[in-house]
């Protein structure tokens, strides 16, 4: 079982199967990767504490950025040896007396280097890289008219937060039309609990949470594993 299932109740596993959840998604014809704000404005520097990170820029999740850190980069890989899309979102520096922060908390994002890319993550000349005024990518973006061109019928997900802006825009890809996949080493949160919660939540209605061997062998085009 891994790690973000051991934090779900096994009673709630149980009533979940119950009601017909945690059913099986199979990928479409063609797909492409989000990539969502894995910035260093919700990183933190490599090698900070959670509560350094924070104080460096407020909506850093720390440590938990840089495991996931190599993950992505692998799940990166995977797409551009095969000449997918990818798309990278990143937060706006707009002005939020006009259009509102993107949660209602309080925290500033116009810190200097807050929309770097780290490194080893960075996007490539072929790779769109889309600003968002909200939690989703989706969100009054034109996000879904590249993807329509592109003829994309299935998304991969991965980034930060969990519980924020990847859940959102896994959301909206859903209700969208898309065949929804989240690979769970390569999301990261701030919170454990939260973490874990959304991806137990996101896996029973919205998307398959899959690992990153998983993304992998749909890939190379063997079956998706079991979810346990």
């Amino acid at each position: 079982m891994r790690d973000w299932m051991k934090r779900i109740p096994p009673e709630d596993l149980r009533t979940y199967r119950k009601g017909g959840f945690l059913s099986d998604m199979q990928p479409g014809r063609r797909a492409a990767l989000i990539v969502v704000d894995v910035t260093m404005g919700f990183c933190g520097a490599e090698d900070l504490t959670l509560e350094q990170a924070i104080d460096q820029y407020p909506t850093a999740c720390g440590p938990s950025s840089w495991v996931a850190m190599p993950k992505i980069a692998a799940l990166i890989d995977l797409f551009r040896a095969r000449d997918l899309p990818i798309v990278y979102s990143l937060a706006d520096m707009y002005d939020p007396r006009w259009t509102g922060n993107a949660t209602k908390s309080n925290a500033t994002l116009r810190r200097p280097g807050f929309n770097d890319f780290p490194p080893s993550i960075a996007p490539r000349e072929k790779d769109w890289v889309m600003s968002k005024e909200k939690a989703s990518a989706f969100f009054h973006t034109p996000l879904t008219i590249h993807l329509t061109r592109e003829g994309v019928d299935t998304l991969f997900f991965c980034g930060v937060s969990t519980s924020g802006c990847v859940r959102a825009t896994v959301v909206d890809g859903f209700s969208n039309g898309y065949r929804t996949f989240v690979v769970d080493e390569c999301c990261f949160d701030r919170s454990e609990f939260a973490h874990a919660a959304n991806l137990f939540d996101l896996n029973a209605k919205y998307a398959a949470v899959i690992s990153l061997d998983e993304a992998r062998a749909i890939m190379e085009g063997r079956q998706l594993a079991a979810a346990e």
